[in-house]
């Protein structure tokens, strides 16, 4: 039975932006069914799924699987031959730690920079705290690349579920021209060249929907 992955507009809906990506990167085939955010047809679709009334969800069987770091989680169960995590237990360690963090923090972040795919590329000036989840998460991906990455562009070297993680934030970083150091400005390269990520992207740029929540300049909506 082929998998199935719920998904909310790829514009803003970074939640499921992971999953998505990791499937893609793992050539894991898929059905993508998208719900557009915020109307009487998500709650009504999505609520059939799994009583958490969000996105992403995974149908695969008889598992329904949602939050994307479980999502992850599975697809590494379910497909151990597609190295989603790495190899070496110390790298596995760091790439779980943080890829966790990722999922549970940064708060700031994502109040002050919310993901927007077709907002041209103009700096934001971002509260203090916002600053210092940047900072941190731009940490954790220089001792990622330092001790782990000598083998690709990413974390650990290939595109795996860290990666999957923090795609968002690198759109983030791009979008609002978020300053990091030069290691993580190429990691953020990295992400935008991936072919699963233009993918997604250049869904997105096609999407009309508009989330007042989600547009950093609103009633103004800037798209590329």
């Amino acid at each position: 039975m082929a998998l199935k992955l719920i998904i909310g507009n790829k514009n803003y809906s970074s939640w499921s932006l992971r999953p998505w990506i990791a499937m893609k990167a793992a050539r894991i085939p898929f059905e993508e069914i998208l719900v557009p955010l915020d109307t009487p047809r998500f709650k009504a679709e999505v609520g059939a799924y799994t009583s958490a009334g969000r996105v992403p969800v995974l149908l695969d069987g008889a598992a329904t699987v949602w939050e994307s770091l479980a999502i992850i989680e599975h697809l590494a169960e379910r497909f151990p031959d597609r190295a989603i995590w790495p190899d070496d237990p110390a790298a596995r360690g760091l790439a779980r730690s943080i890829a966790a963090e990722m999922h549970c923090g940064f708060a700031a972040l994502r109040r002050a920079a919310p993901m927007n795919l077709w907002r041209p590329v103009e700096p934001l000036a971002i509260p203090p705290d916002a600053q210092a989840d940047v900072d941190h998460i731009a940490a954790s991906w220089r001792r990622a690349r330092e001790q782990f990455g000598k083998g690709g562009d990413f974390l650990f070297g290939e595109f795996g579920g860290a990666d999957a993680m923090y795609a968002p934030v690198a759109t983030r970083i791009r979008t609002y021209d978020l300053k990091v150091d030069a290691v993580a400005a190429a990691y953020v390269d990295a992400i935008h060249e991936h072919p699963a990520f233009k993918s997604w992207k250049a869904a997105a740029l096609l999407e009309t929907d508009t989330l007042a929540a989600d547009e950093v300049d609103w009633p103004v909506v800037k798209r590329v």
